[in-house]
């Protein structure tokens, strides 16, 4: 494996330092900071802790050291804490005209041999009727709980207010 060699300029230093020491912070990210100046071989370094060292004291694997130095190395400092930014996008399948010709569906009677509508037939008929060309039984239940929650909501009286 490629040794990657991290070495923080001063104001990078009191970046970290001021990181770890104040502020409210999620934890990753101070984790991050605090293997970035462990591994500092910088010029104004004066000591640095091993690996194995880091990994034990703060209770983390020795890959996720060697994640965080590589990141650092090739793509900076802001990268190194917070992590890569999410590159895939997800399209929504359902919008309101598939919630409101599910809404209807639901409305008319279940297949014959059937009590009632479950999230399984109710996917299949969607898919049947081209409304969509594959869905899951999982989204017609977030749609489901949604409009639930949205009727619910509409229902709630409005705060009390003074005259």
């Amino acid at each position: 494996m490629r040794k990657y060699k991290v070495a923080l300029r001063e104001d990078e230093r009191e970046v970290l330092r001021a990181l770890i020491s104040r502020g409210k912070h999620k934890s990753q990210k101070i984790i991050n900071a605090l293997i970035l100046l462990g591994c500092d071989e910088g010029e104004f370094q004066t000591e640095r802790s091993v690996n194995k060292e880091i990994s034990r004291v703060l209770g983390i694997s020795m890959r996720r050291i060697d994640r965080v130095k590589k990141r650092f190395v090739e793509e900076g400092l802001e990268v190194a804490l917070n992590g890569k930014r999410k590159r895939r996008k997800y399209t929504r399948k359902v919008d309101k005209y598939f919630e409101t010709r599910l809404a209807a569906i639901m409305r008319e009677d279940p297949p014959e041999g059937f009590s009632r509508w479950s999230l399984r037939l109710l996917a299949d008929k969607v898919v049947e009727l081209d409304f969509i060309d594959n869905v899951s039984h999982e989204t017609i239940r977030r749609v489901m709980k949604k409009a639930a929650s949205e009727i619910r909501d509409r229902k709630r009286p409005a705060p009390y207010s003074e005259y």
